[in-house]
C-alpha cells in the first residue's frame, strides 16, 4: 500500500492474495469514522492493484469487529455526530463509491474470526463470501439500539437468505452463531476459530491461481447486477452475448492449454478489461 495505516494490516502474498486485517483488538475491532476513511482507501487500493487477485478481510485477536465504536455515547448518531462522519467519509452520497465493493472486479472473502456485532457484521455483507468461526458471536443488533440496519444490508440480506429469516434476524436483533449463519447461507462455511484465515485464505489463494482474474470480475458484477434485473430474457441475451465476446479474448485460450496441459494457467487479461461499451450492462 501507499502508506501503513494505524488500524489495519496489510499483507500480500506470491500469488496474489491480500490478507487485510482490521487491528484494533484492544477495542474489539470496533471502528472508528477515521477507520471507515481508511478502510475504503485500502480496499480500491488492493483492487487497482493488477498483483491482487482476491482480497481476505479478518480481524485481529477474538473479535472480527464489534461494530462502530461507541465509547463516546449516544452523540455519535447525533446531528454533529452525522457531520463528522460526513466531514471524515465524504457523506453519503460518497458511500456507493467507497463502499460497493460489488463494484470491484476484485473477488472480496470475509473470514470471520470472532464475534462480529451490528456494523461489524454488515461489513462482512459488503463481501462476497464469507468463512465464519462455528461458535463466533453474530448478531444485527440495530432493533435493540433504536438504530437501523446499515452498509446496504436492507437491500442484500433478504436476497442473500430470504425475506422471512432476513426479518426474524433484523426484527428481532438475537444473537446467532457461526454454524447456524452456515446454514442460513450467510457464510459459504463454517469452521473451528482457529481454521477461520486459513480457510479463507486457502480458498482465496485457489481462486487467485486457477481463475482467471478477468472472469472473476465479470463474473462478480453481472451476477450482482442481474440481482436487481426483473427481465430474465433480457438479462439471457446480454450474458451470452458477453459470454461470446469473452471467448474471443486470450485468458480463454490459457484456461483451455493449462485444461490440456494439467498445468498452471498463465492469466494475461486485466482486472478490468477493455469491453466493448455495449456490452458493459453491468456498470453503474
Amino acid at each position: 500500500m501507499a502508506h501503513e495505516y494505524e488500524n489495519f494490516l496489510v499483507d500480500i502474498d506470491e500469488v496474489g492474495v491480500a490478507t487485510v486485517t482490521i487491528n484494533r483488538p484492544d477495542k474489539m475491532n470496533a471502528f472508528t469514522y477515521d477507520m471507515e476513511r481508511d478502510i475504503a482507501e485500502i480496499m480500491w487500493g488492493l483492487d487497482a492493484n493488477e498483483d491482487v487477485h482476491v482480497i481476505v478481510l479478518t480481524g485481529a485477536g477474538r473479535a472480527f469487529s464489534s461494530g462502530i465504536d461507541l465509547s463516546q455515547g449516544p452523540q455519535v448518531f447525533s446531528e454533529e455526530g452525522m457531520d463528522d462522519h460526513a466531514a471524515t467519509t465524504g457523506g453519503t452520497a460518497s458511500l456507493p463509491e467507497k463502499f460497493g465493493w460489488w463494484r470491484m472486479a476484485t473477488p472480496v472473502i470475509a473470514a470471520i474470526n470472532g464475534a462480529a456485532i451490528g456494523a461489524g457484521l454488515t461489513l462482512t455483507l459488503l463481501a462476497d463470501l464469507r468463512v465464519v468461526a462455528d461458535d463466533a458471536k453474530l448478531q444485527f443488533v440495530f432493533s435493540r439500539r433504536a438504530m437501523l440496519p446499515e452498509a446496504n444490508s436492507t437491500w442484500l440480506l433478504a436476497r442473500l437468505i430470504g425475506a422471512s429469516r432476513a426479518m426474524e434476524l433484523l426484527l428481532t436483533g438475537r444473537p446467532f452463531d457461526g454454524k447456524e449463519a452456515r446454514e442460513y447461507g450467510i457464510a459459504v462455511r463454517s469452521v473451528p476459530a482457529d481454521q477461520v484465515l486459513a480457510t479463507a485464505q486457502e480458498l482465496a489463494r485457489d481462486m487467485a491461481v486457477q481463475c482467471s482474474p478477468a472472469t472473476l470480475g465479470l463474473i462478480k458484477r453481472v451476477l450482482y447486477h442481474f440481482m436487481s434485473e426483473t427481465d430474465r430474457s433480457k438479462a439471457m441475451i446480454q450474458e451470452t452475448d458477453l459470454v461470446w465476446w469473452m471467448g474471443t479474448q486470450p485468458d480463454i485460450v490459457a484456461g483451455v492449454m493449462a485444461w490440456m496441459s494439467n498445468k498452471e494457467p498463465q492469466w494475461k487479461m486485466p482486472k478490468y478489461p477493455d469491453v466493448p461499451e455495449h456490452l458493459r450492462f453491468y456498470e453503474g
